[in-house]
């Protein structure tokens, strides 16, 4: 039922985007997160969408495997496609029933939020398939050395993240386990009320937090095992290093950015 999320997995691969600097690409993540709120229409949208196609193939990674990055938000689609529906007043009517109304830019807008999310979600997944978790670490401490100002240690928090997101599949694995073994014991957890099937959770959540905390104190033990006592005088066995490569992605991806807001902003004005 859930083995098909991968949110948090790394897939190895030598294309172009495992290739980048992790700090590059953590960056340009989240200036793409920025550029596909930019459009406010189609062409706009389009361009962006375009450009994650690219990204896809440049990866290397199968389309299948980007798809189901965005499996576990499909609620958060359909709820937000649904309100946009009810809730659009403009355009012609195609249905009124008491307090909802469907009109053809309520249609319109629903599919317009709805692909901007899943570019969302795909593009960011492209960040941790291809990139390690050590690597991805250490860019997000490099990225936030300058809070060191504050007093702050970033190496903790970074891994810290890392860690975090890499537990996400284990979690999700851990899960499905333990629904297949309350299944198998007979347990139901699909039919009955909204509280019933709530409290048919609590025999997975119990296991779910044991095994969680468990796996916490083993992981402190290894690396305890292992000497670990933070960043202080760590030393590193890959060095990050930009390259030319680098900086042409850098160069397209300010060329996105600059097309969306001529796109959305200066053609309009103009015309």
């Amino acid at each position: 039922m859930l083995n098909g999320i991968t949110i948090g997995q790394y897939f190895p691969g030598d294309s172009l985007l495992h290739r980048m600097d992790p700090r590059v690409k953590l960056v340009l993540t989240f200036v793409y997160i920025f550029a596909v709120f930019i459009p406010q229409n189609w062409v706009g949208l389009a361009l962006a969408v375009c450009f994650l196609v690219f990204s896809v193939a440049v990866s290397r990674l199968p389309v299948k495997l980007v798809l189901k990055s965005v499996k576990p938000i499909i609620p958060l689609i359909i709820i937000t496609s649904a309100l946009n529906i009810f809730y659009v007043d403009e355009g012609v009517h195609l249905f009124d029933w008491g307090f909802i109304h469907i009109t053809t830019q309520g249609l319109v807008t629903a599919a317009f939020i709805a692909i901007r999310i899943l570019s969302l979600i795909a593009g960011s997944s492209l960040l941790t398939y291809t990139t390690s978790p050590t690597t991805l670490t250490d860019a997000l401490e490099r990225l936030m050395k300058p809070l060191k100002v504050f007093h702050l240690n970033v190496h903790e928090l970074a891994m810290m993240m890392t860690i975090a997101l890499r537990f996400i599949p284990t979690l999700v694995e851990e899960t499905d386990k333990i629904m297949s073994a309350q299944k198998a014991r007979g347990a139901d957890m699909e039919s009955g009320g909204l509280m019933q099937r709530v409290r048919a959770l609590i025999p997975i959540l119990i296991p779910l937090f044991v095994s969680s905390f468990r796996r916490a104190y083993e992981l402190a033990t290894a690396m305890e095992c292992r000497c670990y006592r933070g960043g202080e005088g760590r030393t590193r066995m890959k060095q990050l290093h930009m390259n030319a490569m680098d900086g042409v992605c850098i160069a397209v991806m300010a060329v996105l950015v600059a097309g969306l807001f001529v796109l959305n902003f200066v053609l309009p004005a103009a015309l």
